[in-house]
C-alpha cells in the first residue's frame, strides 16, 4: 500500500494544494458539519524542537475534527534509552493514524517517513516548512480571491525553510515569487533550489539584492526572525546584514497600496519588522497565524481520509 506523506513542499501538486486550501476553508466556514470528521483517528506529534503554534494548532485542530493529538518529545532525532528512530517509528504507525514530526533534520524526517506504515507530515524541518505554507496560501486566497499573477515579496533570510517553502508552493499555484535578500551566499536561496522549483512549479523564482525593487508591485510582503533555530552563534554576523531588510513604513510604501503584510511568528518587533506595520490595517499576521489551524485540520482530513 503506498502511503502519502508530506515530507517537503515537493510533495504536493498544483491540483492538490487547491484540494486542500478548499477543504480547509470549508471546515473553516462550517465546523459544525466537521465536528466528528475524525472521531476516533488518533494524530501522533513528534517534537525535537518546541513550537507554541505548531503544536496547539495541531493539537487544537485535532479536537475540533472529533480526534485525538499525543504529543512526544524527541530527544536528538530518537526516542528514549536509545531506540533507533526507525523503530519506535514504525510502533507508533501501529497507535496512530497519522505522525507529524519536527525535528532539526531533513533527514531525519525523511527517515520517519520511509519506516512509517501511515501518512507523516513535516511540522519544521531545516528545509522546509509545508504547514507554513499551506496557511499562507489560505489567508492569501481568503484576502485576496486569487493566487494567479499575484506577486509575493518575501524579505530577509532567503536561505531559511520559510522561504523555500514560500518559493515552492506559491510558485506552484501561480504567483510571482521574490526573494529579497542581502548579497551574501548565505542569505540567499541556494542555485540548485531556485532550478528545482522552476522544474516543479514552471516559474522562475526572482532574486533581489534591493529592497525597494524588490517590493515594487508586491501584492503581498512576507517577513521572519533574522536569526532561526540552530544559527545563535550567526547571530552578531546576521544582526549587521539585515537591517536594511527591515519590513516598515517606508518599504511598505513601495509595494501595492492593499499589499498584505505576513509573518510566520514569533516575530521580533523592531527587527525585521516594526509594531507600526504589524499592527497596521495592511497586516495579516495574526489571520496567518489562526489559519495554522484551519490549514491544518484541512490537511490531516485529506490525509487520513485518502483513498489509497
Amino acid at each position: 500500500m503506498v502511503v502519502k506523506h508530506i515530507l517537503s513542499d515537493y510533495d504536493l501538486s498544483k491540483s492538490e494544494i487547491a484540494e486542500i486550501i478548499k477543504l480547509s476553508e470549508e471546515i473553516k466556514a462550517e465546523p459544525p458539519k466537521y465536528r466528528d470528521a475524525l472521531k476516533g483517528r488518533v494524530l501522533i506529534m513528534l517534537f525535537e524542537l518546541a513550537s507554541l503554534r505548531t503544536r496547539v494548532s495541531f493539537d487544537a485542530g485535532m479536537a475540533q475534527l472529533g480526534g485525538h493529538a499525543i504529543f512526544y518529545d524527541v530527544k536528538g532525532g530518537g526516542f528514549t534509552r536509545g531506540e533507533e528512530l526507525e523503530d519506535g517509528v514504525k510502533v507508533l504507525s501501529r497507535y496512530a493514524d497519522c505522525i507529524m514530526a519536527r525535528v532539526l533534520k531533513q533527514e531525519d524526517i525523511e527517515r520517519i517517513g520511509r519506516a512509517s506504515t501511515v501518512p507523516v507530515i513535516n511540522g519544521m524541518t531545516n528545509m522546509f516548512h509545508p504547514c507554513q505554507n499551506l496557511a499562507d496560501l489560505l489567508t492569501i486566497r481568503e484576502k485576496k480571491k486569487r493566487f494567479e499573477g499575484l506577486k509575493i515579496a518575501y524579505v530577509g533570510d532567503g536561505g531559511c525553510n520559510t522561504a523555500y517553502s514560500t518559493m515552492i508552493g506559491c510558485s506552484s499555484v501561480g504567483m510571482k515569487v521574490t526573494i529579497v535578500c542581502p548579497d551574501n551566499p548565505r542569505y540567499a536561496p541556494k542555485e540548485e533550489w531556485l532550478e528545482k522549483v522552476k522544474a516543479h512549479s514552471g516559474r522562475t523564482v526572482e532574486v533581489s539584492r534591493d529592497p525597494i525593487k524588490g517590493v515594487q508591485d508586491a501584492d503581498v510582503i512576507y517577513t521572519d526572525v533574522w536569526v532561526s533555530a540552530g544559527m545563535e552563534e550567526e547571530k552578531m554576523t546576521r544582526m549587521n546584514a539585515f537591517p536594511p531588510f527591515q519590513v516598515n513604513s517606508k518599504l511598505v510604501s513601495h509595494a501595492k497600496p492593499d499589499c498584505i503584510i505576513m509573518h510566520c511568528l514569533p516575530a521580533h518587533r523592531g527587527l525585521e519588522i516594526t509594531s507600526e506595520v504589524m499592527d497596521s490595517p495592511n497586516s495579516v499576521v495574526f489571520d496567518q497565524a489562526e489559519n495554522r489551524m484551519h490549514a491544518q485540520k484541512g490537511l490531516l482530513y485529506w490525509l487520513i481520509n485518502l483513498k489509497k
